[in-house]
């Protein structure tokens, strides 16, 4: 600009030449018109986007802000000379407000204000190609799906395309099958996979004639390894903690205490993770993992509470039933190697209770035999039916203390028979999530 503005005097022959040329070309020039020779003639604009950086991909907001190089070329038929007239001055670079350009937009913007466009330079050769090359930051709408955070992939299309002419009269088309990534800057959040180029003729509403637009596809896939050591790992360890309730002894009372201890910190971690993600119909992968750890650990701790019940049964208790006997105290006992101290594995007690000793009718009474003596044993009643009642006690005592023992022992058969369903399940959980990060 101060090339073309300074006084021919004090310009080289370079200078005075350049300044020749600028006051020949734009002596009768207006940029308001369309540059093209025939007005039935569509002019041809190439499109070439450079991406350089991902400035940020607002999922809550689904917008995505990018830092991209745009190239336009056409060619100009009211910008045109012969070099030799100018001593060999072919190109030069004048402020691109000066010419004609075209009005290619981004159709799917999502601005609040409309950007300024940049005070560029465009490049001018002698036979009316034109070049522009202008940094822009843009702000585009793009639809998140995050039903596989944080293993998802994400496709944000940018389309461009003139807003006022139709493809009768301005025609856009790609340079290339791709958008070059030669000077990208790599993001830390979001590694970029490609970024293709796909021309489309469209027919609106509005209007009769065809518009051509070019998009740009940027292939997005989320590095998930920060999501995967802050958020998954701590609820894949807790979730393996969950089960090991049903191992507690339950003298200890921490049973039902670590189920929800367990609960409350899934709820945090559930909490943290709501923060982040949008509010969407389909929820993300980690979020169904969450609630799937938080529904197991809740009916683990259901379950403790009525096992401890089981543990807790009284002498008052009734006897454990026929078939509870057969089938938990023995066989899933000595599958699951539940056994009493001093036992070896995969040997249990007698399926049946031994019956308890009825006292005889005969104890209420002196013993059979003949007995003369005055002061004999046999003569003192009242002291054998004490002794009867003190020993019908006894075993009564003895008959409870089985029942309590047979009821303490189905505790601890269903506390290691749901450690193994849960475990399981928590592990086959974890599994399947994690082998989404491979």
């Amino acid at each position: 600009t101060t090339l073309l503005t300074a006084p021919p005097e004090c310009l080289g022959v370079e200078g005075r030449l350049a300044h020749k040329l600028f006051r020949d070309l734009f002596a009768n020039y207006t940029s308001a018109l369309r540059p093209v020779a025939d007005t039935d003639q569509a002019l041809n604009v190439t499109l070439e986007v450079t991406l350089s950086q991902i400035i940020d991909m607002d999922e809550r907001n689904q917008v995505l802000t990018l830092y991209l190089w745009i190239r336009q070329e056409w060619t100009d038929a009211y910008l045109q000379w012969d070099p030799d007239a100018y001593g060999g001055l072919d190109v030069i670079r004048i402020p691109s407000s000066l010419v004609w350009r075209p009005d290619i937009v981004l159709y799917n913007k999502a601005d609040a204000q409309p950007r300024a466009s940049a005070s560029t330079n465009v490049v001018l050769r002698h036979d009316g190609a034109v070049r522009w090359d202008a940094p822009a930051i843009t702000r585009s709408s793009c639809r998140v799906d995050v039903s596989a955070f944080p293993f998802d992939a994400q496709r944000c299309g940018l389309t461009f395309g003139s807003w006022t002419h139709g493809g009768h009269q301005l025609d856009v088309r790609p340079r290339g099958a791709t958008a070059s990534l030669a000077d990208f800057v790599e993001n830390v959040e979001w590694r970029v996979l490609g970024m293709p180029a796909r021309r489309r003729v469209l027919t609106y509403g509005c209007c009769s004639e065809p518009y051509p637009d070019v998009t740009f596809t940027l292939l997005l896939r989320r590095r998930a390894a920060a999501y995967v050591c802050n958020l998954l790992l701590p609820c894949v360890l807790i979730s393996l903690l969950a089960p090991l309730a049903f191992h507690l002894p339950a003298d200890s009372g921490e049973k039902v205490s670590l189920g929800v201890t367990v609960l409350l910190a899934l709820t945090v971690f559930q909490l943290l993770l709501a923060e982040s993600m949008p509010p969407a119909e389909s929820v993300p992968l980690i979020g169904k993992y969450y609630m799937a750890t938080m529904t197991m650990v809740t009916f683990s701790t259901a379950l403790t509470i009525l096992i401890m019940n089981l543990h807790y049964c009284g002498p008052s208790a009734r006897p454990v039933p026929a078939w509870a006997r057969a089938l938990l105290l023995g066989y899933l006992a000595r599958g699951l190697c539940v056994r009493e101290r001093g036992e070896p594995c995969g040997w249990s007690r007698s399926h049946e209770s031994p019956p308890d000793p009825q006292p005889s009718e005969a104890g209420t009474g002196p013993p059979a035999g003949p007995c003369h003596e005055p002061q004999c044993l046999c003569h003192q009643e009242a002291l054998l039916h004490h002794v009867a009642t003190i020993a019908s006690t006894f075993r009564s005592h003895r008959a409870a203390q089985r029942r309590h023992e047979d009821w303490k022992r189905l505790a601890r058969v269903m506390d290691r028979f749901f450690l193994g369903i849960f475990f399981s399940m928590a592990l086959v959980m974890s599994l399947l999530v994690l082998v989404q990060a491979l």
